[in-house]
């Protein structure tokens, strides 16, 4: 995640408008959902009796203590998040969706969006503004070569469009 500290030190993490949505869905569901379901299921748990041999109550906790350390993790993601909005169209930013071609390899094109690390879902071609293609994709116009070091070596990919 790209952090940068202001007067109160406060991270900011770079979210796309679609990326602060999904993260306020999520804090809504484990907010008035999954809290309810683990307080059904710690209430069950402690009617079975002595706790301290209760391996569904111990679940049951377990469980509750991930629910609000999530709840807490997406609050402060929520409360410091930067939306980001592209301005330009011809220069890669957080937000644009790039095509960009392996031109070491020759592998045919692909088409990612640069997100925050927030955000990032290689499989679904989200790729944050800190991996390493992102990071050397960012502030380029189309038609760039970076050049981006990778575990396999150097490899240079082309920007081939901008949108």
């Amino acid at each position: 995640m790209i952090t940068i500290k202001d007067d109160d030190s406060k991270k900011q993490a770079f979210l796309t408008q679609e990326g602060l949505t999904k993260l306020q869905d999520e804090l809504d569901q484990l907010k008035t959902v999954e809290r309810r379901k683990v307080a059904s299921r710690l209430k069950e748990a402690i009617s079975y009796g002595d706790l301290s041999e209760n391996a569904e109550y111990e679940e049951a906790k377990n469980e509750q203590a991930f629910v609000e350390g999530r709840i807490l993790e997406l609050d402060e993601k929520i409360k410091n998040a930067k939306v980001v909005k592209s301005k330009k169209a011809n220069i890669v930013q957080i937000g644009s969706t790039v095509v960009i071609k392996n031109i070491t390899d020759g592998d045919d094109p692909e088409e990612y969006v640069i997100v925050g690390s927030a955000e990032s879902d290689p499989l679904a071609h989200k790729i944050s503004n800190e991996s390493p293609i992102g990071n050397a994709v960012i502030d380029k116009e189309e038609g760039a070569v970076v050049e981006v070091e990778v575990p396999a070596g150097l490899v240079k990919y082309e920007v081939i469009k901008i949108s």
